[in-house]
């Protein structure tokens, strides 16, 4: 019986933000769908890993070459799987200095892309949301004042103030819902730009330190 009454009420405060305030709703649902799937995503590919990366890049430099790629070979990290190629593509040599750096930094692009993915969607409803609410208001202004202006001098000020808290209901529900679009875009852009240094980093100093062993192409090109 509560749970219908609570449902009774979400539908009549739905009716009462008109069309502006379903599109919000729909917002909302797609917006929290959104970021648990983004949450999923993240910790699949690993965003939040990077000891064993680091590790590994410390073997290398340490000369232990055969240790930092045994570690990484079977990790699925988005910065496992940019240190693993750089180190692989070192030890077997068959890519020149330009050819090497193209290649980690392709691998490293297609990791970030991934990362990255569906924060487009969360920055277009952290923008529209507002202005969904904003609409709803306007248009529920233009009612409530068309209403006063037929009522004339039979005007119920009551009325019309509850005509237009009703249509600032859309205002409050549109920034409702951008606020946490907004918050979890920065926090996941947050979580890629990190990826996104840890990744340059290891890259860098697998390419640029010759460890026993490997193809001294990289100091051979400078």
């Amino acid at each position: 019986m509560d749970l219908n009454a609570r449902w009774a009420e979400a539908q009549s405060f739905l009716e009462m933000g008109g069309p502006s305030i379903w599109a919000i709703a729909a917002l909302s649902v797609l917006t929290l769908a959104l970021i648990l799937w983004k949450v999923w995503r993240l910790v699949l590919m690993g965003a939040w890993a990077g000891r064993t990366t680091e590790r590994a890049v410390d073997l290398w430099t340490n000369g232990q070459t055969t240790a930092a790629r045994d570690l990484l070979i079977h990790r699925r990290s988005i910065r496992a799987v940019v240190a693993r190629t750089a180190i692989i593509a070192r030890l077997n040599g068959t890519f020149n200095a330009t050819d090497l750096r193209e290649e980690v930094e392709r691998v490293a692009q297609r990791q970030l892309s991934r990362a990255r993915s569906g924060l487009r969607a969360l920055e277009l409803i952290a923008t529209i949301a507002p202005l969904l609410g904003l609409l709803g208001t306007v248009l529920g202004m233009i009612a409530a004042f068309q209403t006063l202006q037929e009522a004339g001098s039979r005007a119920d000020p009551a009325a019309l103030a509850g005509g237009i808290w009703e249509a600032l209901l859309t205002t409050a529900a549109g920034m409702a819902v951008a606020i946490p679009a907004s918050v979890a875009l920065t926090w996941f852009e947050s979580v890629a730009n990190r990826a996104q240094t840890d990744m340059e980093d290891a890259a860098t100093r697998i390419l640029t330190r010759d460890a026993p062993g490997t193809n001294p192409v990289l100091a051979a090109a400078e």
